[in-house]
């Protein structure tokens, strides 16, 4: 089993920054994915940003420019920098990560809110 925790959410006003990070602990397999996905009541989960072995990252159009998500792959862990924060990322903030045999895990999710 792998276990991810999170931390850094909180509440912050517009134009803000939070930084969220992810530790994965527990019995590792190569992790191939690792990143951040965010829903907000009656809303699918959606991906918001994601590395992936090899160097590729991926982005949520609405956060590109804002955001940036870092990996550090000796230590398994993942952190998102959230900058210019806006009213609509408020959510709750999973981590998530994906190991080379396939099997996904889950955070217990971390909340963001982004308000005046």
């Amino acid at each position: 089993q792998v276990q991810l925790v999170e931390s850094g959410g909180g509440l912050v006003k517009p134009g803000g920054s939070l930084r969220l990070s992810c530790a994965a602990s527990g019995s590792i397999v190569n992790i191939y994915r690792m990143g951040w996905y965010r829903q907000v009541p009656g809303k699918q989960r959606e991906l918001v940003a994601e590395c992936i072995s090899g160097g590729e990252t991926l982005y949520h159009d609405s956060v590109k420019g804002r955001f940036t998500i870092s990996r550090d792959n000796g230590k398994n862990t993942v952190s998102l920098q959230m900058n210019s924060l806006k009213p609509e990322d408020t959510a709750v903030y999973y981590c998530h990560a994906t190991d080379i045999l396939g099997s996904g895990y889950w955070g217990q999710g971390t909340q963001v809110t982004v308000s005046s």
